[in-house]
């Protein structure tokens, strides 16, 4: 038995898999996203739940922004899935998630908790989870299974 590559591996994960796991990670957040986006705009009835989420939200032009932030979901989802302006999606996606967080999901949280279990609750919301695997994304890039990474090969020669 290798001790040491074993408190390695232990300590400092392997880097062999990385690009798998960028992958994974990439491709079903992404199909996550054109799925939800298409079933809101191509589905009769689709961007209702998020209409009236807007409206409860008080956010201005609710219809138009409903339409909007299911386009944003569709098209960078896709994007995303692909690998290609894998950082500009993840941005917009994040953007998106940000302003869920803010405007719907923080008011779901119970109100008079502790500081402390306000933050694990909070942490647990998927909004602010996919918010922190876009930062992961825009940070470790595509990975070099994507048409950005082809891309940049062709670009950059």
């Amino acid at each position: 038995m290798d001790w040491k590559r074993l408190v390695q591996f232990a300590l400092l994960g392997s880097s062999d898999g990385e690009q798998y796991a960028i992958l994974l990670a990439r491709v079903s957040i992404g199909l996550f996203f054109a799925i939800s986006g298409a079933s809101k705009l191509f589905v009769a009835g689709g961007t209702k739940p998020v209409y009236e989420t807007l409206v409860k939200a008080k956010v201005p032009f609710p219809r138009q922004t409903a339409y909007f932030v299911s386009s944003v979901e569709f098209v960078c989802g896709s994007l995303l899935t692909v690998g290609f302006l894998s950082s500009p999606a993840c941005v917009a996606l994040m953007i998106d998630m940000i302003v869920a967080t803010l405007t719907s999901a923080i008011s779901t949280l119970p109100k008079g908790l502790s500081p402390l279990s306000w933050l694990d609750d909070f942490l647990y919301l998927p909004e602010v989870l996919y918010v922190l695997f876009f930062i992961w994304l825009i940070c470790s890039g595509p990975g070099k299974f994507s048409v950005d990474y082809w891309l940049a090969g062709q670009l950059l020669r």
